[in-house]
């Protein structure tokens, strides 16, 4: 991640400073975003991977969930049924009072659930036709749609070039535009990511916002400082001239630097006393690292475009292999705390209240998680200690900070 986020700011430097300045002197109404917060009833107050404790989301002051289309299709051309339990559980959300946010099919969830690959013409043709019958059949049940997600991310983009990424995106709200009635569309980003808001520009007649997607203090090393918040949303609605969506932010409860003993003791987990041994050995310390956590071993087998050692301590996977949050890697005002992510959202939300052309904002995200999607270790904190409510359902400080910050958001 540290990685891509360089590669991403260098790409954005070139047109940094005018749209960062023009950000903070356009005119402060937005009639466009107005009129978007109108459709869909107020600023979207948002969370992304509910419960289906309605009465505990909504006591929180949230009204929408964010949630991922499955293919719809199989390669035989029928519904799937993950598509058809999904609607189920979306029109028990609508039943209950939570609109949905609903983000379309990755390309590479096309390509192999449904044998449509997006980079054809035959596939392009499907992929819009598609993009058709999820507004026609979702009509009633979705407020919005997110087309795709994070394109430029590579585990999410690939095999797209992110021209073919941007055109993925661009073809689907053409088709969905004249259809979609009250229901928003937009796409989204990781950051700001200059390169894909530029290929957009042919399609963004077709938005009712643009999205971002921003993690201040939680993946990276630098930047880290809450007013980055209104630095890159300003950045985006100058860069675009659209309304913007702040569709994934967070901050996380738990985490710290390890000691140089704990670092020890997770390397001699896996056979070796230091990072120099370790790649020396490298084959017997991934053998071990198989035989001891398989699902970390396929991740580093899997993603690794150089040397394997320097996957593991060279990117952002050395945060997960160690367990650890790094020193920098936090805003310094808010620890990796309980408390901490708490006094994050009582101070965050008011910001983004302030910013006129601000639609919406979704929460990443509901409950905390057991283990960690890309390491598999329950004590990783990057990707298990997110949540407004702990593992068992009890409610965070992060719940009632929440709670009260959108209550303050008319």
């Amino acid at each position: 991640m540290e990685a891509f986020v360089k590669d991403q700011i260098l790409a954005t430097l070139k047109y940094a400073p005018f749209h960062i300045a023009a950000g903070y002197l356009k005119k402060t109404a937005c009639p466009e975003a107005e009129q978007a917060r109108r459709k869909a009833g107020g600023f979207l107050k948002g969370i992304c991977h509910a419960s289906e404790n309605y009465a505990q989301i909504k006591g929180a002051g949230i009204g929408w969930e964010r949630a991922d289309i499955p293919c719809p299709v199989g390669k035989d051309g029928n519904i799937r049924q993950d598509y058809l339990n999904f609607k189920e559980k979306m029109r028990r959300y609508n039943d209950n009072g939570i609109r949905i946010l609903a983000v379309t099919p990755y390309p590479n969830e096309y390509i192999r659930d449904a044998g449509i690959d997006p980079r054809t013409p035959d596939g392009e043709a499907r992929v819009v036709e598609l993009a058709k019958f999820l507004v026609n059949d979702l009509k009633g049940l979705v407020g919005g749609f997110q087309v795709t997600n994070e394109m430029g991310i590579p585990h999410f983009t690939l095999p797209l070039t992110m021209k073919e990424a941007a055109r993925y995106i661009g073809v689907q709200l053409e088709a969905m535009y004249p259809l979609r009635g009250d229901v928003l569309i937009g796409y989204n980003s990781a950051g700001p990511q200059a390169d894909l808001h530029t290929l957009m520009r042919p399609w963004h007649k077709y938005c009712d916002y643009v999205g971002i997607d921003i993690y201040i203090g939680c993946f990276i090393s630098f930047g880290n400082w809450i007013q980055m918040f209104d630095v890159m949303l300003r950045y985006l609605w100058s860069l675009t001239g659209k309304p913007i969506m702040l569709c994934e932010f967070g901050y996380i409860s738990g985490g710290a630097p390890k000691t140089p003993g704990e670092k020890r003791e997770r390397l001699q987990r896996y056979g070796v006393s230091s990072e120099k041994e370790a790649r020396e050995k490298i084959g017997l310390f991934l053998e071990n690292i198989k035989a001891i956590n398989e699902k970390m071993w396929e991740r580093v087998t899997k993603n690794a475009s150089g040397g394997y050692a320097d996957y593991i301590f060279k990117s952002d996977y050395k945060n997960h292999f160690y367990s650890e949050l790094p020193r920098r890697t936090v805003i310094k005002k808010y620890p990796h705390t309980p408390q901490g992510q708490a006094d994050f959202y009582r101070d965050i939300f008011p910001r983004l209240a302030r910013l006129p052309f601000l639609v919406g904002a979704f929460i990443y995200h509901w409950p905390d998680g057991e283990k960690c999607g890309y390491c598999d270790q329950a004590d990783c904190p990057t990707e298990t200690r997110w949540g407004l409510v702990d593992l068992q359902g009890k409610e965070k400080p992060s719940y009632y900070a929440v709670r009260d910050a959108l209550a303050k958001i008319k």
